[in-house]
């Protein structure tokens, strides 16, 4: 499909202005297809030709001003306009439009639980014209009149308050002023609960077999709603923009949220139907709040082109993190931050693939590329930016900037030099030189501390290697820590500095110097922080004993940036982890660290024969975990057992154990266990190959007579993919591989199948499947489509396979078979991480501590938790789960 070019968009722009469309969509021809009129009100300011995008099945008619226009010159998804003249025109089309199973365009899910269905669009980007005819650009903003035909027993959501004229017609109010990416459907046999706050119609809605899990949340879930929506009208001058504020759980969503005005529409595994932890109530919180922040920021005031996604995203980051901090009872959220989400910018900005938070113009040129951006920078280290721009700019002067930002492109759209021309009105700052610094330059900052101590004095200088000319400024905190003389392995805090680098790097302090500093105390700077050897030996002994959560999650990010970097000892992590994490009050670092440790560093850092040690040291740190939160199940406690249990199920390496718990129901002394457990064993069990293949896929049958949800099938799915067998692989395989729309996989079945089949354990059965991957993905990417192709880069790459063939495959592909620019963006990251994981495995392959002062052993004043290795007491086998939040397809928009 042709992508349009950023040279078009400004022509277009140019030519046309565009005031209303009046869309009629009829939802009740079938399963496969969909009705869809649109007439479209614009003016030409000059004489000329243009186009109009449109992707139907089959396009009926298509009139320009009452003339009959060939539907034959549909070119792929352009209409040409020719011969217009200046002045008022109406373009009229009628066609027949596909619904999508990738959740793109207009979506349509069947609940395999009682066999609804429902549908929603996802517009994003240029996917507007799945679902109807538009001159899709963000800067061609118009108003948009709905109305929709469904079936009788359907409820239709929209970006206004919809009414219901009788017999499945349904009509929506008149949007303000939007970009067509924004235009929203949501349409089904919703589940709705309904309030009203501040004068607005609020509802939350979701299909009905989630109904009671809904209800159950129902009141936490508005209560958030209403704290967030009030906390940005303190902040906020331009009241919100919209007349209704709806959030719809919908299944199937590839993002983690998507902000349409007026009709927020979510992943609806946040109706949470098992049990799950405060931190990731607290994550469904952080989305909530940044989508209502992309009412302002993106909504009210449009990006121009894409290359200010940041304006969007880095926004909406920042201040979904911030106001849910400030205005409901998830008061740490930027330990969640640090912890979940920074690492994926991080990552991202070291990368090839790395760009500016703020892209040049030239570097955006289409739609296709501005879609990779995307990403962890655009997202954690634009937020992280913002974050330091408010430290050094002060709130005041920031909202100030933005309240200017507001009023001067409402209903319009802006670019970042509008931006930073207000923020400037409001400061007296050099903000210009701030953003070339920090919004202009790629790569990630390296913050080292040298410190001396001599003659009653101790001395402090900061050295920052990685930015362009070493001229990006940090303003940071530096926490000074001593340990508690009435606590061993607690530590207490003395007054912290504040250091400007690199214009003010140096601090002389007089007495004896602190048992730890730490550059980056609170996290409000966007750099890698190194340890001096003092201080690492000070953390070694008592980072839980560190009192703030914060801090803690700087210490570990150091630590897991040192074994990416390869000056740590992957197993000196693990022995830290062992050592401090049964202290652990922090569910957010919990997981985090676990996360870490499981799927970075055993199953890609570690040798294959290292692996099953390092499985055995996180075993024991669980079996610790569950040990101390033995008691009454409530609060934090609950957390971190449900997180231990997680991690005990996960990486077992013999069935004993968790066998038991699936038999009985039941994990000894809590919790019982819900879907999302019996799946998460039952998926190991496969992977072990814990009995005959014929007796696990009678389980797994049986399993789903059980759980006939849609997320049991997608169980069932990954368990079918993780069975030790021949044909269970090769059946995966060609689910995962058929490019046949009639039984091609759904965008979820696809994930599900796919995370199931590249066990680690399985690496000789599956070692010729590592050849077919790069030899039919690139034609898979082709004919399915971005969201598929983003799925299959992410989720089917052989990622446990670190070795110099699967290298050399991946670089034949990229080079040979030229993969679309979603799938060649996952590739080329997944090439790199895999670069990273040879050089790691070789860096510290037989050194303990790769050269960092005691790293290999945890040192005293941990309270007897520590082991240099392998698990102990006879722990029963198993690992932590899952990946941190922040993983694009969990994102919010």
């Amino acid at each position: 499909m042709p992508q349009l070019q950023r040279d078009e968009a400004q022509t277009r722009a140019r030519q046309i202005d565009v005031h209303r469309y009046d869309i009629a969509l009829d939802l009740t021809q079938g399963d496969e297809r969909f009705g869809s009129r649109t007439v479209i009100h614009f003016t030409a300011r000059t004489d000329g030709d243009t186009f109009v995008e449109l992707r139907p099945a089959e396009l009926h008619t298509a009139t320009l001003d009452g003339r009959p226009l060939d539907p034959a010159t549909l070119d792929d998804n352009r209409l040409p306009l020719t011969g217009l003249t200046a002045g008022p025109h109406e373009l009229q089309l009628h066609a027949t439009m596909r619904y999508s199973r990738t959740g793109e365009g207009m979506h349509r899910f069947t609940d395999p639980a009682d066999g609804e269905a429902y549908v929603y669009t996802q517009l994003f980007m240029q996917d507007v014209q799945r679902v109807f005819a538009a001159f899709d650009q963000p800067d061609l903003k118009a108003v948009f009149a709905l109305t929709v035909q469904a079936p009788e027993n359907w409820t239709v959501l929209a970006n206004g308050i919809t009414e219901h004229l009788g017999e499945g017609h349904w009509k929506a109010a008149p949007t303000p002023l939007i970009s067509t990416y924004l235009v929203a459907v949501a349409a089904g046999p919703w589940h709705s609960v309904r309030t009203e706050h501040a004068g607005l119609p609020f509802g939350i809605h979701c299909r009905r077999s989630l109904a009671p899990h809904l209800d159950a949340d129902a009141e936490e879930i508005l209560d958030l709603t209403r704290r967030c929506f009030d906390r940005y009208h303190q902040i906020f001058e331009e009241p919100y923009p919209f007349d209704s504020y709806d959030q719809a759980f919908v299944p199937e969503f590839n993002a983690g949220a998507m902000e349409n005005p007026g009709l927020v529409t979510f992943r609806d595994e946040f109706v949470y139907r098992s049990a799950v932890t405060d931190t990731e109530r607290q994550t469904r919180g952080m989305v909530i709040s940044h989508e209502m922040a992309h009412m302002w920021f993106g909504d009210l005031v449009t990006l121009q082109w894409w290359d200010d996604i940041w304006l969007n995203e880095s926004f909406a980051e920042y201040m979904g993190y911030q106001v849910l901090s400030e205005a409901t009872r998830f008061t740490d959220t930027w330990t969640d931050f640090a912890i979940a989400r920074k690492s994926w910018g991080y990552d991202a900005d070291q990368r090839p693939s790395t760009h500016p938070v703020a892209p040049a113009p030239e570097d955006v040129p289409d739609t296709a590329s501005a879609l990779l951006n995307f990403d962890g920078i655009s997202y954690a280290k634009g937020a992280s930016a913002l974050r330091q721009l408010v430290a050094w700019l002060g709130e005041k002067d920031f909202l100030a900037g933005i309240n200017d930002h507001f009023a001067r492109h409402r209903f319009g759209n802006a670019t970042l030099a509008d931006f930073i021309d207000s923020l400037a009105r409001a400061t007296h700052r050099d903000v210009h030189t701030w953003a070339a610094r920090w919004l202009r330059t790629t790569g990630v900052d390296t913050l080292t501390p040298v410190v001396g101590d001599t003659d009653g004095h101790w001395n402090l200088t900061v050295e920052q290697t990685g930015s362009p000319d070493g001229t990006r400024p940090h303003r940071l905190t530096v926490g000074l820590y001593d340990p508690d003389p009435h606590t061993p392995g607690r530590l207490v805090a003395r007054t912290p500095l504040t250091l400007d680098v690199p214009d003010d790097p140096a601090h002389t302090g007089t007495g004896r110097r602190p048992a730890l500093l730490l550059l980056n105390d609170q996290d409000l700077t966007y750099a890698k922080v190194r340890l001096d050897p003092a201080s690492w030996d000070t953390a070694l002994a008592a980072l839980s004993g560190l009192p703030d959560p914060l801090t803690r999650a700087v210490v570990w990010n150091a630590a897991r940036d040192m074994v990416r970097d390869g000056e740590l000892a992957p197993t000196a992590y693990l022995d830290a982890a062992r050592a401090h994490l049964p202290h652990e009050t922090d569910l957010a670092i919990l997981q985090g660290v676990l996360a870490f440790a499981r799927t970075q560093i055993a199953d890609r850092y570690l040798t294959p024969t290292a692996r099953h040690t390092a499985l055995t040291t996180l075993t024991a740190l669980s079996r610790d975990i569950l040990r101390r939160t033995e008691g009454p199940e409530h609060g934090t406690a609950a957390g971190l057992r449900l997180t231990a249990v997680r991690a005990f199920i996960d990486s077992a390496t013999t069935p004993e154990g968790i066998q038991d718990w699936l038999d009985d129901g039941s994990v000894p002394g809590g919790p019982h266990l819900d879907p999302e457990l019996r799946w998460r064993i039952l998926g190991r069990l496969a992977t072990l190959g814990a009995a005959p293949t014929a007796e696990l896929h009678a389980t797994i049958d049986a399993e789903l007579t059980r759980d006939p949800s849609a997320t049991g099938r997608e169980g069932a799915a990954r368990c079918r993919a993780a069975l030790p067998d021949p044909a269970a692989k090769q059946a995966a395989w060609d689910a995962l591989f058929t490019t046949d729309e009639d039984t091609a996989l759904s965008n979820y079945l696809f994930t599900a199948t796919a995370t199931g089949f590249w066990a680690p354990e399985h690496h000789d059965l599956l070692r010729p499947y590592v050849a077919r991957y790069f030899a039919e993905a690139p034609g898979l990417a082709a004919a399915r489509g971005p969201a598929l192709a983003e799925a299959a880069g992410r989720y089917a790459f052989p990622a446990t396979f670190v070795d110099e063939e699967t290298l050399h495959l991946g670089e034949t592909c990229l080079t040979d078979r030229n993969p679309t620019p979603a799938l060649r963006r996952k590739l080329t990251d997944q090439l790199d991480d895999l670069r990273r994981a040879l050089r790691v495995r070789t860096t510290t392959a037989g050194t303990p501590d790769a050269g960092t002062p005691d790293a290999g052993t945890p040192a005293a004043g941990t309270n007897g938790a520590g082991t240099n290795g392998a698990g102990t007491n006879g722990a029963p086998t198993g690992a932590p789960t899952g990946s941190p939040t922040g993983s694009p397809t969990g994102m919010p928009h």
